[in-house]
């Protein structure tokens, strides 16, 4: 088996979502193929308390945040958002140059944050270098994708770069390029891979519960914790109005949560005695798997991960400033696969209390069959095969090959 590079821009700049779903693409891949080597192009300095395998290699670029507003600024107080695109730029280019990778794969934003992976992506299509957007199952409510896609030009530049779209999911759950003008032969380029199977070998090696946890517990997850403050209020207000509630439950807030908010928390789950509170766990899958139910806001990775380890699950989406968590868990629910409760913004114990009694005795996602609902890694290893062997006979026939593909329709 030739020596193959893969190159993967993961345009994280606040959470963990991308950047997770790129990893484990990343690991599946090379667990699959020993000379593949992997280079993931990332802002989140978090990244290297990810266990990442030897094949597997990191950039880093200068990272930026979404603000409330929902503009972009930069990390660095020494540089502003176009000083940091431009940086950025710049170094996606250069990776890619010195990388020289066989495979191009671009994770939800066709052109990156603001158009800067485009020299990149020039530079792949003047080297006959096959470039695949990968998009995650539901992206925004079709017509805010829309338009937020007719601003960024991200249809001009599916049509001008990406040999291949990859969907990680079904068309049963949800199309998340509905109403999208895509020409016919953009369509045909489309590919949905399935879920994305999770395994406690993913997550780190040294993942241990936090004390005094041991199951059985139920894991209560805001992802990166950005977010998902009203989340973990609500299941603190819950335990605080029934403290009877027969279940330990585990609180995991996420790195990225609001440092006042945070220590508030603390304080009030150091008064519950069934309550355990802890920032970050690398190994999210290996909590997962050792849970009795899954609290959650219902991002793509958790998704996948309730799936995976086939897990009673109560989702409480959000609703701002996407509707994807929202659209992800009424599909979802409607299929029998988890439950949903909506946050009524009052946050009454209640409801949240009731939820969290039953929890450990709902349905398991494995009571509804689905046809290879989590067959994402293999459809994803087939295909990335696929535009890896057009690459065999060396880079002058590889050009020749890559444009005959853009050109066949």
């Amino acid at each position: 088996m030739s020596p193959r590079r893969l190159l993967i821009y993961s345009h994280d700049s606040f959470g963990l979502g991308h950047l997770r779903r790129c990893r484990s693409i990343a690991l599946s891949l090379v667990a699959r193929n020993p000379k593949l080597s992997v280079m993931i192009i990332s802002g989140l300095p978090l990244i290297a308390r990810f266990g990442f395998h030897p094949q597997i290699h990191i950039t880093l670029v200068p990272g930026i945040i979404k603000t409330d507003a929902g503009e972009y600024r930069a990390l660095s107080i020494e540089h502003d958002i176009h000083e940091a695109i431009e940086q950025r730029s710049r170094i996606i280019l250069e990776t890619a140059e010195s990388f020289q990778p066989n495979l191009l794969l671009v994770d939800k934003e066709p052109l990156g944050v603001r158009g800067e992976v485009q020299a990149a992506l020039e530079w792949a299509k003047q080297h006959g270098v096959p470039m695949v957007l990968g998009l995650r199952d539901v992206m925004d409510d079709p017509g805010l994708l829309a338009r937020e896609w007719a601003r960024k030009n991200a249809v001009a530049a599916i049509e001008e770069y990406y040999d291949e779209i990859w969907v990680y999911g079904l068309p049963e759950i949800f199309d998340p390029l509905t109403g999208i003008d895509l020409s016919a032969a953009a369509r045909r380029r489309i590919v949905f891979t399935s879920y994305l199977r999770r395994s406690d070998d993913d997550g780190a090696a040294d993942t241990v519960l936090p004390e005094p946890v041991e199951p059985p517990f139920l894991l209560v997850t805001p992802g990166g914790g950005g977010d998902g403050e009203r989340l973990v209020d609500w299941v603190l207000k819950a335990v605080e109005h029934d403290r009877a509630i027969p279940h330990r439950i585990l609180i995991v807030n996420g790195p990225f949560m609001n440092t006042e908010r945070r220590s508030g928390f603390e304080a009030r789950a150091a008064r519950l005695p069934n309550v355990s509170m802890t920032d970050f766990v690398p190994g999210m899958e290996r909590l997962m798997a050792s849970a009795s139910g899954i609290v959650a806001m219902g991002g793509y990775n958790t998704f996948c991960e309730i799936l995976s380890f086939d897990k009673p699950a109560l989702i409480v989406p959000r609703t701002t400033p996407r509707l994807e968590q929202f659209i992800r868990t009424s599909r979802a629910e409607e299929l029998g696969l988890l439950s949903m409760l909506v946050d009524d913004v009052d946050g009454a114990p209640q409801p949240m209390a009731q939820a969290l009694r039953k929890l450990p005795w709902l349905k398991r996602p494995s009571s509804v069959l689905i046809p290879g609902l989590l067959a994402g890694h293999e459809t994803i290893a087939r295909r990335a095969d696929f535009w890896f062997s057009r690459l065999a006979a060396g880079p002058i026939m590889a050009e020749a090959q890559a444009a005959a593909v853009r050109a066949r329709e």
